[in-house]
């Protein structure tokens, strides 16, 4: 048991998965994790550098991971927006990375030491064109610890860059966790194709495999086949590419979406929450149980894909769905779409730098209620 801070978390769960290569450029409030890595990778053998922008930095890391290494970056709102054409550029070369986003107000520079859940959107769609994603998210300390460590699975299960959306207070605050001992999984090194009747394909639905004296591999942004070699006008072969990549989430969908129930079990008024806003969410609950209110709190630790078969089962169930989140109403679009209209969803935003109470979630429950309550009285 040691007392760790939340950026300090995502350093020893990306250590524990293996990571040896860090490149990143400071940035309040993810600064820390650059400075630990600077403290702790070249000590263990990996490798640190600080570039000259977050452009770069996932820049290095990509070339990184075919270099054959695990590697990772982490900034705030500003720097992730700048890394956005990298990340298309990663996810249409099937490159293996991790990325941390520890969110502050925006959009431009904001109010770089106050938090906000306001890259919920850019996340997922910040980079032209289709593709698939994975965004995580945490609430606690541990949670960090875990996701990160956990970020780094995906990425290389799933051959794309992972996105862990952390925040200013949860990023800075510290608590208490216990760090089991892991054994971090090896890269494969090798594709010798010399003795198989198949020519080896690195793209596609392939283990990912770097750069070896064993492989030819063209690693480009423009559209290319299984083989590597560019499809630039030849749309079919692109397009089996990126339909692979976002079937094999959808087949593992129930593996990767991730999420805690709390009091659901009779719920009929539902709050669903994420990151350090679930922590107040929770406590909104009791408030509402004490009052008579049968509330009930679906935590979301993955983001994306928007875990909608669990949201929809639910749905079914309650009267009504409060999203509380740290931005103006962007994780409330999806959900609304996922409910279908099974029964009403209201957003409960906010974009000032201050976290929400417990009983500010917990009237606003209340409020939502009555609101549906009056509604279903008339119609009556």
């Amino acid at each position: 048991m040691r007392l760790v801070q939340g950026n300090e978390a995502v350093v020893l769960g990306a250590l524990a998965a293996g990571c040896n290569f860090y490149a990143g450029y400071p940035i309040t409030p993810a600064t820390e994790i650059m400075e630990q890595m600077a403290r702790m990778l070249p000590g263990r053998g990996g490798v640190f550098i600080q570039m000259e922008d977050e452009l770069a930095a996932l820049g290095a890391v990509i070339g990184a991971t075919w270099g054959g290494m695990r590697a990772m970056t982490a900034t705030s709102g500003p720097g992730f927006s700048l890394m956005q054409e990298h990340i298309g550029y990663a996810a249409m070369t099937q490159t293996p990375c991790v990325v941390v986003d520890s969110q502050r107000i925006g959009p431009s520079t904001g109010q770089p030491t106050m938090p906000a859940q306001g890259d919920v959107m850019q996340a997922r769609w910040g980079s032209h064109g289709d593709r698939p994603a994975i965004v995580v998210t945490a609430s606690s300390v541990k949670d960090v610890y875990d996701m990160t460590q956990q970020s780094f699975t995906w990425a290389f299960t799933y051959r794309l860059p992972v996105v862990l959306l952390l925040d200013a207070v949860l990023s800075h605050m510290r608590e208490n966790i216990e760090l089991p001992a892991v054994s971090p999984p090896s890269l494969p090194t090798s594709a010798d194709s010399a003795d198989s009747e198949d020519p080896y394909k690195p793209f596609g639905n392939h283990p990912f495999v770097p750069f070896s004296a064993n492989t030819r591999t063209i690693v480009s942004g423009l559209a290319h086949d299984e083989t590597g070699n560019t499809r630039g006008a030849v749309g079919p072969a692109s397009e089996q590419i990126l339909r692979d990549s976002l079937s094999h989430l959808d087949e593992d969908y129930q593996k990767i979406t991730r999420h805690r129930n709390y009091r659901l079990e009779d719920a009929q008024w539902l709050i669903i929450s994420y990151g350090i806003t679930a922590r107040a969410a929770r406590a909104a609950v009791d408030i509402l149980r004490e009052s008579g209110v049968r509330a009930g709190l679906l935590e979301l630790m993955t983001l994306w894909p928007f875990p909608e078969l669990i949201v929809k089962s639910i749905a079914r169930h309650v009267q009504g769905i409060l999203l509380p989140e740290l931005n103006l109403g962007q994780l409330v679009l999806p959900l609304r779409a996922a409910v279908g209209g099974l029964c009403p969803v209201a957003g409960l935003g906010r974009a000032d730098g201050e976290l929400f109470t417990p009983e500010a979630i917990a009237q606003a429950m209340i409020s939502h209620s009555r609101k549906i309550e009056r509604r279903v009285s008339h119609h009556a």
